[in-house]
């Protein structure tokens, strides 16, 4: 998998430290027969419980804004809004594969934190790069997030 992601001050990420934000790339690749890539720009706001993901094709027209709070759940890809049970099926739905929100948070916050057959490689997350693998359940999802200063 490759992709990027960066924070949105010179830190990719913005001063507020109760209202987080990152801006980059990412990718996403599961190794499935067939096997699924998911490459996009991405917007990410919020914390685990309440946040807003906006994706973004790599010529930066947008295919999804994701939206969740404890109340609610939802996909809008402009022309369908669908909602979900929870932010976990939101994601999944959205991008093909159960990527931990809260752990994602943590890896761009610079904590390795493990999560259902999750690892994180935070060893250039100072330069923006965060990379993580889940090796089961199978398939194996490679996950690689490029901040943009």
């Amino acid at each position: 998998m490759a992709g990027c992601a960066h924070p949105t001050a010179a830190t990719g990420r913005n001063n507020d430290a109760t209202h987080p934000a990152w801006t980059g790339r990412l990718s996403l690749q599961v190794h499935s027969e067939p096997p699924q890539a998911f490459f996009a720009g991405f917007e990410l706001k919020g914390n685990p419980a309440q946040g807003e993901l906006t994706l973004s094709s790599p010529l930066g027209n947008s295919l999804a804004v994701l939206r969740w709070s404890p109340q609610e759940a939802v996909l809008d890809s402009g022309n369908q809004v669908q909602r979900f049970a929870s932010v976990d099926e939101l994601i999944e739905t959205a991008t093909g594969a159960a990527i931990p929100l809260p752990a994602l948070f943590d890896w761009l916050g610079g904590r390795n934190t493990a999560a259902g057959g999750w690892s994180a490689d935070l060893s250039q997350q100072a330069d923006g790069r965060i990379s993580a693998s889940r090796t089961a359940p199978q398939p194996r999802t490679d996950l690689r997030v490029v901040l943009t200063p």
